[in-house]
């Protein structure tokens, strides 16, 4: 694993030489207990290693549920600390089974929380921290944003990070895609109605934007007051429907990213090639997991 920080830099001629098998997942949370949900999330990450994922994706907050108030009523109990011991069954489960795993969590960073995205590497190693950057509206009470884009490597694959609201926004992704990313992985929650709408507006439009894979890691049930949608998917580089997970059903959703799928659209959609100008992305911080 190596980690640097840097500005992003366009990328486009690079490609992955090999398929990459995601898997994105989707379980009701409980609401505030970490131990219970890490525990489902090792049992999520060992049975899509069991179907040949190279690394598995969840929903935003996952590990606590959406859950503002009850996290913010007392941070320790309910936000994720730096090296906090209740992530253990994680990082074994990606031990164990050679998989990577991004799981959403809020955090505690000082005085200030963060929606975060938390980066395992398949030897089980946290390896980094995506914070979401753009907050919505019920969040700006509780929360602090992110500065930072992230991108992470593994196989090959540059994968960039979103939290939710965070796919709303072209610039995000393409931020990613000006960093030569191939995918764009993002945890999130999504409600009835017209959350679901959002979504399925979004993401079609954030991966033919920047002719990259996107993938949707959604809840299910009820978590924070939210009636979700479930629906977790993923896309193609040309904005087409690869996978799609149930509505409200536990899931382990997979789909094998090809470079070249990846290469046959960025030749036929010129969208990045032909971007002749465009203002600095920011800096990302860079890990390569493995």
């Amino acid at each position: 694993m190596s980690r640097t920080q840097e500005p992003a830099v366009a990328s486009h001629a690079r490609y992955p030489e090999r398929p990459l098998t995601i898997a994105t997942v989707q379980a009701q949370a409980v609401a505030g207990d970490i131990p219970a949900n890490a525990a489902t999330a090792a049992e999520l990450i060992r049975e899509a290693a069991a179907s040949g994922a190279r690394l598995v994706l969840f929903a935003e907050k996952f590990l606590s549920g959406y859950e503002p108030e009850l996290i913010s009523s007392d941070p320790l109990k309910y936000a994720v600390q730096p090296g906090d011991p209740r992530l253990a069954p994680i990082a074994e489960a990606c031990r164990a089974t050679g998989t990577a795993a991004v799981v959403g969590a809020a955090v505690q960073d000082g005085p200030d929380l963060r929606v975060s995205a938390l980066a395992f590497g398949p030897d089980g190693t946290f390896v980094t921290r995506y914070d979401k950057q753009h907050l919505f509206k019920t969040e700006r009470d509780y929360y602090r944003p992110g500065t930072d884009g992230c991108t992470l490597e593994l196989d090959g694959w540059r994968l960039g990070l979103g939290v939710c609201y965070d796919s709303g926004f072209p610039e995000h992704a393409r931020a990613a895609a000006l960093d030569g990313c191939h995918a764009y992985l993002v945890g999130a929650l999504f409600s009835v109605g017209h959350g679901h709408h959002e979504s399925r507006t979004w993401f079609p439009a954030r991966a033919l934007d920047n002719t990259m894979y996107t993938v949707l890691a959604n809840h299910i049930g009820t978590t924070g007051g939210w009636h979700t949608c479930g629906g977790s998917a993923i896309w193609t580089p040309d904005g087409r429907l690869l996978a799609e997970a149930s509505e409200d059903r536990r899931e382990v959703l997979l789909a094998t990213l090809d470079p070249t799928v990846l290469r046959t659209t960025r030749e036929a959609e010129t969208l990045l090639a032909d971007l002749a100008t465009h203002l600095p992305p920011g800096p990302r911080t860079h890990v390569t997991l493995a």
